[in-house]
């Protein structure tokens, strides 16, 4: 098998770990390992690929798995640098997401990560984004060898506690991903350039979005995490799972709405409202559902409020806030309409705002919700 076919097999492979806003969808792979990355600063092209997808762990929902029936086939690490530079000469791409399956133990497949990385820095001079998975239960000087060659490294939690873990796969420990994101936090502190992420697999074992935003707040504060990223569980055919059904993909964009509230808004899990199952609404978005039941905010005066009471209103974002701030200093607002040319979603915010004491909530109210 040449390097080509099995780049076709292991870029594909590689789908399944995130690396940008969003779910990636097949618009979104154009070929051979080269996928387009949605991230707050726009679209990108990045080279996802494993090294290997030969694995000996058992986790119910991977394609990978070792019982699965799939083809098989690994790089060397000469092997994948060499592919990715002639894929860079060929195509416009911005950087590398380079990670594997576990096939020997996580420090030999680590090493081979490393190789890697270390090939495209020395033998290449690539300067580029390199972003690399680290294996669960790699040791520490193997993290520590990793943060030289990488920009970004991550250990996917995929569950929010050990019981969830349980479910899913008896070779991998909660705790010891959670060790090895607190020694990534560890050489950050020492002043070692890396920056590190973690995923979440939406309903795979059962939790609640309650459970996972929790956890997700707790990670992303205690290890200084860049990202959080979620990925709705989709049956792979072959494993245990194959027969459940596939999380909603609301579930997925309900909570990158959270991880985006918490980190632009300054929302808190306090703030959330869940229904009874302990998930989001899946109907309404988390910052109208705090609208509507905190009615003694609202309505917020546009001439008066300050920059984080902007905030609370439905359809004013950050880059809205910053311009009705800029424009009252020099020019109070009069109307509704003139809120347009500030990029404020109006048929949203109308209900939660007054403007010289006017309201626009006469017609079409909003009612109060009650969540468990």
């Amino acid at each position: 098998m040449d390097s080509f076919e099995k780049l076709k097999i292991l870029g594909q492979a590689s789908k399944y770990d995130m690396c940008g806003c969003g779910r990636p969808n097949e618009d979104d792979y154009i070929k051979n390992g080269i996928y387009r990355v949605h991230t707050p600063d726009g679209i990108c092209s990045i080279f996802k690929v494993l090294l290997t997808n030969k694995c000996h762990r058992d986790c119910a929902y991977c394609v990978n798995r070792f019982e699965n029936n799939t083809e098989r086939t690994s790089f060397t690490p000469e092997e994948l640098a060499k592919v990715f530079m002639e894929v860079r000469r060929r195509h416009s791409i911005q950087g590398l997401f380079l990670s594997s399956a576990i096939d020997k133990n996580p420090d030999s497949d680590m090493s081979s990560l490393i190789d890697t990385a270390k090939i495209l820095r020395t033998r290449y001079n690539f300067k580029g984004y390199i972003h690399m998975k680290v294996m669960p239960g790699a040791s520490r000087a193997a993290i520590e060898e990793a943060s030289k060659v990488a920009n970004r490294l991550s250990l996917n939690i995929e569950v929010p506690s050990e019981r969830y873990m349980e479910r899913l796969t008896r070779a991998k420990r909660f705790g010891e991903i959670l060790n090895g994101m607190s020694e990534i936090k560890r050489l950050k502190d020492k002043g070692i350039r890396v920056s590190q992420t973690t995923q979440f697999i939406v309903g795979a074992a059962g939790e609640s979005d309650r459970e996972i935003v929790d956890e997700a707040y707790r990670l992303k504060r205690e290890f200084n995490l860049a990202r959080v990223y979620f990925s709705a569980f989709r049956p792979v055919e072959g494993t245990p799972m194959e027969g459940k059904e596939p999380t909603p993909l609301m579930r997925e964009y309900r909570l990158y709405q959270v991880d985006f509230l918490f980190s632009q808004y300054g929302f808190k899990p306090e703030d959330l409202s869940y229904e009874k199952d302990g998930n989001l609404p899946m109907d309404k978005d988390p910052k109208y559902v705090f609208a509507l039941n905190h009615p003694e905010i609202y309505p917020v005066e546009i001439n008066t409020a300050d920059y984080n009471l902007l905030l609370l209103v439905p359809g004013i974002g950050p880059v809205s806030a910053k311009r009705i701030l800029e424009r009252r200093v020099k020019d109070p607002y009069h109307s509704i309409d003139e809120l347009k040319g500030t990029g404020t979603v109006l048929k949203r915010a109308r209900p939660f705002i007054t403007i010289n004491g006017k309201s626009f909530t006469e017609e079409n109210k909003p009612k109060q919700l009650s969540f468990i």
